[in-house]
């Protein structure tokens, strides 16, 4: 029955969406003893199940303290979130890296083209000072996927990463520079740019490296430094196989295979309407092995078009069931 959900990329609607997803939800709830304990917990099982707003969503503080899996054998490898030292952090166990894989490179394309019409150049340090960092992993096979040599990830080569820009921008190369926040600051700290060619894209992270900035406030400051008209983002996390993508203006939008829905912040089991802020559910069918239906700890809105902004955070969030944790 797993064969049948490896070819998420060819839903279409969302009818095939919803019928997938159910389908999903109940292999899961077969084959992933968390979620199953988590499901049995909250009194939900599939014949309460009939549209995706009635799937159990599951915590996402659960991958800190459990094995997330719907599979018995051994994970090729895990991805780790990040965190600073002596946290706990979430573990993603992949059993396939030939899904994710086909997850942000069918995602990429659909959002910004064949990655080998880009250069493209990375400032993630706080990624790259770290092992098993998800975005790491995909901006490296997306870097491959380029062939172009002045693609890779730049550290503290502050000149060099200048002198390539403004030699890509000469050959009017179209490109993708795509950072960690705090390092996009330091670089226009740093130089002055006039970006015709490129586009920036922020991935967030501060990590106490500097003060936090209001969205509109930090886009605009990034927007004047590399002179471009709009500022994009790339939303995903350890927990996800799937990323969403915002042009601009912090609106969100994801791939045909992932649907975010709001909670209602004082019930975790009650889904919003289209336009009110609440916490972030998302359902990732490109998550086979592990749970496709997470409920985050992001603050967001979800609109009527699919798009969704995101908000904030929860501070030490907690949520309705995760008694679980201490089983």
């Amino acid at each position: 029955m797993r064969s049948s959900f490896i070819d998420f990329e060819k839903i279409s609607d969302p009818v095939v969406f919803q019928a997938h997803a159910l389908k999903l939800f109940e292999y899961q709830f077969e084959h992933n003893s968390v979620y199953r304990s988590y499901c049995d917990l909250i009194n939900r099982n599939p014949s309460d199940v009939n549209t995706i707003e009635d799937i159990p969503f599951l915590p996402i503080q659960f991958f800190k303290s459990h094995k997330i899996c719907s599979l018995p054998k051994a994970p090729k490898r895990f991805f780790e979130s990040s965190g600073t030292t002596g946290q706990i952090r979430s573990k993603h166990y992949v059993y396939e890296l030939e899904l994710y894989e086909k997850s942000f490179e069918l995602g990429f394309k659909r959002f910004y083209g064949d990655p080998k019409e880009y250069a493209i150049i990375a400032l993630l340090p706080s990624y790259l000072e770290r092992e098993n960092a998800s975005l790491v992993y995909m901006t490296e096979r997306l870097i491959q996927r380029t062939n172009h040599p002045s693609s890779g990830f730049y550290l503290n080569e502050w000149k060099q990463l200048e002198k390539v820009l403004i030699d890509l921008e000469k050959k009017q190369q179209k490109t993708l520079l795509i950072g960690v926040t705090f390092a996009l600051l330091d670089a226009i700290d740093r130089f002055s740019f006039d970006m015709k060619h490129t586009i920036i894209m922020e991935t967030g992270g501060m990590k106490g490296m500097r003060k936090e900035w209001i969205r509109s406030a930090l886009h605009d400051h990034l927007k004047k430094g590399f002179g471009v008209d709009y500022i994009h983002a790339e939303y995903g996390m350890t927990e996800l196989l799937s990323q969403a993508y915002s042009k601009g203006d912090g609106l969100f939008y994801s791939p045909p295979w992932m649907h975010v829905l709001s909670r209602a912040p004082e019930d975790p089991f009650e889904i919003l309407p289209y336009g009110k802020s609440g916490g972030l559910n998302i359902i990732d069918l490109a998550n086979i092995d592990s749970c496709a239906f997470i409920a985050t700890q992001d603050l967001g809105v979800v609109y009527s078009d699919g798009g969704f902004e995101v908000m904030g955070r929860f501070d030490q969030a907690e949520v309705r069931g995760c008694n679980l944790m201490v089983i």
